[in-house]
C-alpha cells in the first residue's frame, strides 16, 4: 500500500517545569511531533504511537528533498503499519508520533542549550524515565485538546510507554497495544545495555559528555554500542539465513579485519548509527529502559501494579525474540487476567527476532489490522464517546494459548 505521502514535523514549547522521577525538573522544553489523518469532531479517534530506542516522532510518510519531491530515504520507521488502508488506518484514525525528551531528533535533549548555563546540557541533562516521557506526552495531548486516546500503542520501549499510560492515566486511553515488550528488563538485558554504555563512556572522544565543545563525536563508542544492540535485535535463525559463515573475500585473511559477512554488516550498522545518533541520548534512553519496572513499587507484584488499568489490551510477542521473550509478554497478560481486564494475546511464529515488530510479517499485520477494526467498530458504535467512559471489563476476554502461526 502507498505511503501517507509527504509529512512535516511540528513542535510545541512548554514553559512550566516538568517534575521528573529523579527529583530533578526541566523547564522551557520543546517536544517535536507529527500527526497523520484527521481528528474527528468528538476528538475520540486519536491514537498515540510511542517510539523505541533509536526511533523518533517520524512514524510514517516521507520528507521532501532539496527539489521539493518526496525523498524515499526518509520513510517513517513504522510506515508499513501506519497510513491509508494500513492496519492503523489514517483514513479513520488521527495518529500522533512524539519525539521523547532527551532524544536527538528535535525534542529538547543533551545537545540543546541549557538556558541556565548558556551551554549544551551534555551529560548534565537529567536522567529521564518511561514515566517521565508519559507525563510529557500527556501535556502535549492536553495542548492538542485530546482528553482520551482511542489507543496508545508501542513496540519494545514504546510498549513500555503504552503500559505506563495504562497505569498512570487509566481513563485517558480505551485501548493499550503492547508489542514485543516486557514489564521489566532481565539481568541479561541490563548487562547488554551497560556494555553499550561503557563503550561510549570510555571512548576518549566522549570528554565526560561535553564532546560538543570539542567538536568531536565518540564514534567508536557509538559503533560498538550499536553493534552490541543490533546483535540482540536479530534471531540466530535470521542471522544464519542472512549471513551464515559467508566470507567477505572468499577466504580467511589471517588478520583482525573483516573476514565474515556478518562482521561487515555489523560494522556498517555501527558506522551509520554513529553518524546520526547522539551519545548522551543513547546513555539516557538505555537507562530509561533499565529503570522501567512498575511492579517495583508493589513489592514486585505486577498484578497489583496493573490493578489501576481500565483499558482493553492487545499484547503481541514473537517466538524468536530472545531479547523480550514471549514469556515476558505472558507475564503482562497474566497480570491483566488476574485483574479481569479484557486482553487479546498473539504469539507470532516469525523468524526475525526482536526486529519482527518493525517488519511486515503477514500474520502480524493481520493481527494488528483485526484489532484496529475492533477499535474502529467500537468508535462507530458510539462516535460521541465520552472522555470518561472507560470501564473495567465485566468479564475476561483472553486467548492465552492462541498462536498466530
Amino acid at each position: 500500500m502507498p505511503s501517507i505521502g509527504i509529512v512535516a514535523p511540528q513542535s510545541m514549547h512548554f514553559a512550566p517545569p516538568l517534575s521528573l522521577q529523579s527529583g530533578a525538573t526541566i523547564a522551557d522544553y520543546t517536544l517535536v511531533y507529527e500527526t497523520y489523518g484527521t481528528l474527528n469532531a468528538a476528538r475520540s479517534n486519536a491514537v498515540l504511537v510511542c517510539h523505541a530506542l533509536n526511533a523518533s516522532h517520524h512514524v510514517a510518510g516521507t520528507y521532501v528533498d532539496a527539489s521539493g519531491k518526496s525523498d524515499p530515504k526518509t520513510l517513517g520507521w513504522w510506515d508499513n503499519m501506519v497510513g491509508p488502508g494500513k492496519p492503523l488506518d489514517t483514513d479513520r484514525f488521527f495518529v500522533i508520533g512524539v519525539n521523547n525528551l532527551g532524544s536527538c531528533f528535535g525534542s529538547t535533549g543533551p545537545m540543546h542549550v541549557d538556558a541556565a548555563t548558556g551551554k549544551p546540557y551534555g551529560a548534565g541533562f537529567p536522567v529521564v524515565t518511561v514515566e517521565d516521557w508519559v507525563e510529557a506526552q500527556a501535556r502535549l495531548a492536553d495542548a492538542l485538546g485530546i482528553a482520551q486516546f482511542a489507543a496508545v500503542m508501542g513496540g519494545s520501549l514504546g510498549g513500555m510507554q503504552a503500559m505506563a499510560w495504562s497505569m498512570l492515566y487509566p481513563d485517558r486511553l480505551r485501548h493499550c497495544i503492547v508489542v514485543a515488550s516486557t514489564p521489566k528488563l532481565s539481568a541479561q538485558n541490563i548487562a547488554f545495555n551497560d556494555v553499550a554504555r561503557q563503550a561510549i563512556l570510555t571512548d576518549p572522544e566522549y570528554h565526560g559528555g561535553d564532546f560538543y565543545a570539542h567538536g568531536v563525536v565518540p564514534k567508536n563508542g557509538l559503533r560498538v554500542a550499536r553493534m552490541v544492540g543490533h546483535i540482540t535485535y536479530l534471531s540466530d535463525h535470521d542471522m544464519a539465513q542472512k549471513f551464515g559463515r559467508d566470507l567477505r573475500s572468499g577466504d580467511y585473511q589471517f588478520s583482525y579485519g573483516v573476514d565474515f559477512e556478518i562482521e561487515s554488516y555489523l560494522r556498517y550498522q555501527g558506522d551509520k548509527f554513529s553518524e546520526y545518533f547522539d551519545a548522551n541520548t543513547y546513555l539516557l534512553i538505555t537507562k530509561a529502559l533499565d529503570y522501567f519496572d512498575p511492579a517495583r513499587a508493589f513489592a514486585g507484584d505486577l498484578t497489583r501494579a496493573m490493578a489501576s488499568t481500565r483499558a482493553q489490551f492487545l499484547v503481541v510477542s514473537f517466538c524468536t525474540d530472545w531479547r523480550f521473550a514471549p514469556a515476558r509478554s505472558r507475564e503482562i497478560v497474566q497480570a491483566l487476567v488476574n485483574n479481569r481486564r479484557r486482553v487479546t494475546y498473539a504469539e507470532i511464529d516469525a523468524p526475525h527476532g526482536h526486529d519482527a515488530f518493525l517488519l511486515e510479517d503477514a500474520r502480524y499485520m493481520k493481527t494488528m489490522r483485526a484489532y484496529y477494526e475492533h477499535v474502529w467498530a467500537e468508535l462507530g458504535a458510539d462516535p460521541a464517546h465520552s472522555a470518561h467512559s472507560v470501564h473495567p471489563a465485566p468479564a475476561v476476554q483472553t486467548d492465552l494459548e492462541a498462536r498466530a502461526a
